[in-house]
Formats: structure tokens, C-alpha cells, sequence
């Protein structure tokens, strides 16, 4: 596998005494971190900031008191953060340790069939394109080798779907992805998956935590100079095979796609994926075709900001397809915009969740499959599902419970992510999507007929389900659980003049569902909102959903119109309730 070069770069001398930039115990917990820290780009960074904060630069002090504020949180979505230097960073220090829990918990805390422990856990290795992604790659292979383990590396940098079809495909009893997904470019982040291909739930996360807080020092964690195996192509080939055998053999293949991998790495395997199922090769958005970890047309490289895709709207401008399609940096997930009237619009995560849906519904749903979405999603899947005799569960919000569903044929979350096969990839992926929206997009095409005509079709059918979504950022994380202690503490009777039903706290586990922080809010026209803090971006989200009836066609106009307006004093409800 590639290995970034470390520069050889001078560690600067940290003076003995402290300064008013920073506390004693702080200059000394540092110091520690410095002295065992494997990597010289992170040790001079780190050793930079101490040496300032000791001559009594307070910002400097700041710096260093926030990375080291505690260990970056191991929890279901791994670990996610900035890159940096310090045990609140993402960083080869941290990784090693990481990586070393990992390896332990599978060796004596995760028992094989047979009920012993897995002498030689076989764990293999993704990365994308970001900052230190193949460092932090390599160092995991090489803990895993050092302490008698088996490590596959994936052949270079690849979409977090190719890792999650890699585990099963190869038998390996874990998976890691080292990457931050859609966050901003100074993120990485350490994704890890058990042999079923599915992320970690409950307990093993607190298992593999627990492990991680044994190692004191990354100095006593052996790495392994060699013995990992770099796959070949055939492991890409593999997948490839299998997301291109979902498209059905009769389909129609006339269908023009622009598509954008912002910056990821999803380019190159969306356009064999496309090439492979027989349709026409996409337009590309050649500014943003290549991995770069800097994002440098994007402010920020997730399809659901505004201005994300905008150079793959002005492409479709120009060269007028039937459907744009963009992944994100890791092409796990999937954003659809479609020509409304004149103008190129995104579909909400929640359209083109209920638009392939119905999709799978006409493909065929095998017999005791099931349909599956998060409970911040929309409710109208379950709708879609019912009217056709199948099976719905609703879930804690994360694929790592979608993916988990019992008879799982199809699941979604409204934030842009699709499972369309689980028999192939146990999570969200973006690939296999776009190839399911270019089918469905070549079906109505045939039939004269457009993914808008097909969503006025379902509202007229199951109602118009309108849904919104908004975050409350924040800089200090403690600002998190005091708004949801608030929310908790003064329960409305009304929220934006709509009357409370029930208000329904998460943390209790509700419905069967396992203990989450949140908040679910009932209201008495059927309407239902949901808070709770992000699990990987310093932000509290809301989720807002109403529900209009539709009398018949020539209601729908009046249906959707009146379901936005219900959907925009609701959400001012919130936005005010939530006010600082």
C-alpha cells in the first residue's frame, strides 16, 4: 500500500517551567504525549504549541488545553476529528491505540463459533484520499500483524462501500475504514466494522473502548515493519461484478447522468460500476472528478450543503440530462437533483428514499424481506410498505442499526443514505444507489414520464409527507447535553401554535428501540419532530415532519402547499424553542 513520507522535521526544545499560557499539569500531561508520540510531523507541531503556551501565549494555551481536553471518544461511529497533534486529534498516536484495542478485543473478547478466542483475527483495511488516511491504514495493519493477527490492506484509496463488501467477501472478522466521510478537509476519521459487515453497535463499542483505555503508551504497542497482504484488483472487481448485476438484465440503458465524486474517490468506481451495467458513461464534473483531501471548489464536500453540487447544476445547465447524481467524499451516500420546471433542484434525502422504495417494490421484494428507516426519516416509506404488504421497522438513527434489521430488503436515512442490497453491502452505499436512480430514471423515461411525476404519483396515493431539517452548531460541546437538559426540563403544550400530543424521551429506549440521547416530540395533527445531538459534527439537529392528506389528483398542488406552510411554522416553533 502507499505510505506518505514523513519529513524528517526538528522537534523544538520545550523549556522546563510553566507560564501563564497554560497549568503545570497541562505543560506536564504534554510533555508525556510529546515523548511518546511515533510521528515527527505531529511532535514538532506538538512541541511548537507547548513551547508557546509555556512563554504565555494564551491562545497557544487554549490550543493545547482543548487537545487535551481527553482521548478522542471511541464510540458507533468510531472515531472522527480533526488531524493534529494530541490525544483529542486524530493522529498516528491515537490510531496505534485504536488499532491495538481493536485487535485485542478480537482476540479475547469476541468469541469465534466454536466459543474460544480468535488467536489470529483476520482484519481487513480501507482508506479514501484524505490527510493521513494511508498512514493511519498502514499503522493498522501493522498493530494487527505485530500481535499475530492477519491484515488485508485494500489495493489504494477506494469508497467506504468496497471495505464494507470486502469483510464478507473475504471472511474477515472485522473491517476499519479510515476516513471522515463528508466532514470539512482538516477531519479524518477511523470507521470500524465487525465480520458481518456491519458498523459496530452496542456492546462492542464499549468493549473495544474498554480495551483502547488499557494502553498507556503507544511506545509498548508493537508495530510490524512488514507481513500485512496489499489485495489485488479482484477484490474491486468483485464488488463491481455485484452492484452491476443489480441493474435487471431488460432495463432500458437511455439514460444521460451528470455526476460529481466532490473531490472523493468515488469517480473512478461509479463510472466502471455504470460502464459495467451497460448504461451510457456520465457526464463528469471534471473540476471535482480527482481525490483531493483539500476540497478546494467546495466550502464543504456533503451534498446536503448549500453551493456543494452547485458545478454539477451548471453542468447539467449546459448539457441537459435526465438526472444529476453527486456522492460524497466516500461515496457512501448518494444526492439526486432533477430538473423542476426550469430549474435543477436536490431532491431531500427522504424523496429519493421513498423514490427507490417504491422502486424495490416494483423490482420485487423477496418473500419476508423487510423496508427499514431511522425514526428521523419520513414516516411515508412505512406508508409505501404497508400498501404493499410489507414489513417496516423503524430504527435508532445510524446504518449500523439499519443494516441490523432482520430480513433487511431495503433501508434508508433521510441524510442521503440507501441500502438497496444488503445481500451485497450491509450499509449505506452510494455507488449501488446511483446505479438504482439511473434505472429507475431510464424506466419512467421510457414510459414518458419523470422521478417528480413518480413522487406527485405516491403523494396523491399515500399524502404529501413534508419534511425539514435544521442544526444548531456549536464551538463548546458542553453547550450539547445543557440544551437537551433544557429541552428536557420544560416540556411545551405546543410548539409554533400546533398542540403537544406526547413528548417522548429517548434516553428511556422507547418502542423497543435501545437507550439514545433525544427527544421526540408528537403532535395532535400527526405531525412529529425529533432533537438530538449529531454523533459526529458539533451540532444539536432537528427533524420536522407533517403530514397532508390528498384528496386526488387535482389536490396536490393545494396538499403541498398547505404542508409547507404547516412545515414552516413548525419549524419556527423550533428554531425558537431552541434559542440561546
Amino acid at each position: 500500500m502507499p505510505s506518505a513520507p514523513v519529513p524528517s522535521a526538528p522537534v523544538p526544545p520545550v523549556p522546563a517551567a510553566s507560564g501563564p499560557g497554560a497549568s503545570a499539569a497541562l505543560l506536564t500531561h504534554a510533555r508525556a504525549w510529546l515523548a511518546d508520540d511515533p510521528d515527527e510531523i505531529t511532535r514538532a507541531e506538538l512541541a511548537t504549541v507547548i513551547a508557546a503556551a509555556e512563554a504565555g501565549d494564551v491562545p497557544a494555551g487554549a490550543d493545547l488545553a482543548d487537545r487535551f481536553t481527553g482521548m478522542l471518544e471511541f464510540g458507533t461511529a468510531g472515531l472522527r476529528g480533526a488531524i493534529g497533534a494530541g490525544p483529542n486529534r486524530m493522529n498516528r498516536a491515537v490510531v496505534i491505540r485504536a488499532a491495538a484495542g481493536l485487535t485485542a478485543y478480537l482476540r479475547h473478547d469476541l468469541p469465534t463459533a466454536l466459543g474460544g478466542p480468535r488467536r489470529e483475527p483476520f482484519v481487513v483495511v480501507g482508506f479514501d484520499a484524505r490527510h493521513r488516511s494511508a498512514d493511519f491504514a498502514r499503522d493498522t495493519a501493522a498493530v494487527v500483524v505485530a500481535a499475530g493477527g492477519r491484515a488485508a490492506v485494500l489495493p489504494g484509496v477506494l469508497p467506504t462501500p468496497v471495505l464494507a463488501f470486502a469483510i464478507r467477501h473475504l471472511g474477515a472478522d472485522a473491517g476499519v475504514m479510515v476516513t471522515a466521510s463528508h466532514n470539512p478537509p482538516q477531519d479524518n476519521g477511523y470507521k470500524v466494522y465487525l465480520g458481518d459487515g456491519s458498523q459496530i453497535v452496542p456492546p462492542a463499542d464499549a468493549g473495544i473502548a474498554a480495551r483502547i483505555a488499557r494502553v498507556t503508551s503507544v511506545a509498548e504497542v508493537p508495530l510490524a515493519t512488514e507481513g500485512w497482504e496489499t489485495l489485488g484488483a479482484d477484490v474491486l472487481d468483485a464488488y463491481l461484478a455485484a452492484v452491476a448485476a443489480l441493474v435487471r438484465e431488460d432495463a432500458p440503458r437511455d439514460v444521460q447522468v451528470v455526476h460529481t465524486s466532490l473531490h472523493g474517490v468515488g469517480n473512478d468506481t461509479v463510472a466502471r460500476a455504470f460502464a459495467l451495467a451497460g448504461f451510457p458513461a456520465p457526464a463528469v464534473v471534471t473540476s471535482q472528478a480527482q481525490p483531493d483531501p483539500d476540497f478546494p471548489t467546495v466550502h464543504f464536500p456533503n451534498p446536503e450543503e448549500p453551493g456543494a453540487i452547485d458545478a454539477a447544476l451548471a453542468l447539467a445547465q449546459r448539457c441537459s440530462p435526465d438526472v444529476v447524481i453527486a456522492n460524497d467524499p466516500d461515496a457512501d451516500r448518494c444526492a439526486v437533483a432533477v430538473l423542476d420546471h426550469d430549474t435543477w433542484r436536490m431532491l431531500r434525502g427522504d424523496e429519493v428514499g421513498v423514490l427507490l422504495g417504491a422502486h424495490a417494490i416494483t423490482r420485487g421484494v423477496p418473500e419476508a424481506g423487510v423496508f427499514a428507516n431511522s425514526i428521523v426519516s419520513s414516516r411515508m416509506l412505512s406508508a409505501l410498505a404497508a400498501s404493499a404488504g410489507i414489513p417496516h421497522e423503524e430504527t435508532l438513527t445510524g446504518f449500523k442499526w439499519i443494516a441490523r434489521v432482520p430480513g433487511l430488503a431495503y433501508g434508508y436515512e433521510e441524510a442521503l443514505g440507501y441500502c438497496v442490497a444488503p445481500d451485497v453491502v450491509r450499509d449505506k452505499d452510494g455507488v449501488s444507489a446511483a446505479l438504482l436512480v439511473a434505472e429507475l430514471t431510464a424506466d419512467l423515461k421510457r414510459a414518458g414520464r419523470t422521478l417528480l411525476d413518480l413522487l406527485d404519483e405516491l403523494a396523491v396515493q399515500h399524502g404529501v409527507y413534508a419534511t425539514d431539517a435544521f442544526s444548531i452548531r456549536v464551538t463548546d460541546l458542553a453547550l450539547i447535553p445543557a440544551l437537551m437538559a433544557r429541552l428536557r426540563a420544560d416540556v411545551p403544550t405546543a410548539v409554533g401554535g400546533v398542540p403537544v400530543d406526547r413528548v417522548e424521551d429517548l434516553a428511556e429506549g422507547v418502542g423497543g428501540l435501545p437507550p439514545t440521547d433525544g427527544l421526540r416530540y408528537w403532535f395532535t395533527d400527526r405531525s412529529r419532530a425529533i432533537v438530538r445531538p449529531s454523533g459526529t459534527e458539533p451540532k444539536v439537529k432537528v427533524y420536522l415532519e407533517v403530514i397532508e392528506p390528498v384528496a386526488g389528483p387535482d389536490d396536490l398542488a393545494r396538499a403541498r402547499h398547505t404542508g409547507a406552510a404547516r412545515l414552516a411554522q413548525l419549524r419556527a416553533g423550533f428554531q425558537d424553542m431552541t434559542a440561546s
